[in-house]
């Protein structure tokens, strides 16, 4: 039975670009070690995808609205429907000055930002520097091979998978009661960039996606003259 419209599911997936047959991205560890993209710093696990609401591009959400749990498959996916065809009015020459400190150190290939924007240096010279702000595949056509893991259908599976996917750390503990949803942190989340906008997601996803009432964020801070003392009485 195809994936209704609003369901969470997990996959893995391989995103090449077509003309090169290069590997770009993947969540799967070992397919990123053989391509040279291992990052140590990142989770390699099942993707969570909100089916039909634009959590991927669109070319592979429309092919999930069709697709089944336990699925193989090879999805090709146009410009136009992955990120756009090239713009050439995106491309711009500017005085290389205009990059201060940064003005030395570019390279050809180098992603930078100029006046909040996100651009790529297509060239350096003569004093100047060309910034290409289409997306890095703008124009490319992609080929994803993914697999349909699981379609979560529980509460708690589905509560827990909205919050790592915002907050991705090792301990957060949940709790459920009436309609109500409490997530208590570790330690290690507390001293997070940005922690109060990502609570703020995961308490919506949580109102949208489980139809919750309430949630509650919990931090526990423990004295560590206490928490020593109680280490030594448990040896």
């Amino acid at each position: 039975m195809p994936l209704e419209k609003g369901s969470l599911v997990l996959l893995n997936y391989v995103s090449k670009l077509k003309d090169e047959d290069r590997v770009i991205d993947t969540n799967v560890e070992e397919v990123a070690k053989e391509c040279g993209l291992y990052d140590p710093t990142r989770r390699y696990e099942p993707m969570l995808v909100c089916v039909g609401e634009g959590w991927v591009i669109k070319g592979l959400d429309e092919f999930l609205l069709k697709a089944e749990v336990g699925q193989k498959a090879t999805v090709e996916i146009p410009p136009e429907k992955a990120f756009g065809p090239r713009d050439p009015s995106k491309i711009h020459m500017i005085p290389l000055r205009r990059l201060g400190k940064d003005a030395e150190r570019v390279r050809v290939g180098d992603e930078i930002e100029v006046n909040g924007r996100i651009g790529i240096v297509r060239y350096v010279g003569s004093g100047r520097v060309q910034i290409d702000f289409n997306h890095r595949y703008a124009g490319r056509v992609l080929v994803y091979e993914i697999e349909v893991l699981k379609k979560l259908e529980e509460r708690d599976e589905k509560a827990k998978a909205l919050v790592r996917r915002r907050l991705p750390v090792d301990g957060i503990e949940l709790g459920f009661e009436d309609g109500k949803v409490s997530i208590e942190l570790p330690e290690a989340a507390f001293l997070i960039e940005g922690l109060q906008i990502i609570k703020r997601a995961i308490a919506s996803d949580l109102f949208k996606y489980l139809d919750a009432d309430e949630v509650k964020f919990v931090e526990r801070y423990k004295n560590p003259k206490t928490e020593g003392k109680q280490k030594e009485e448990a040896k």
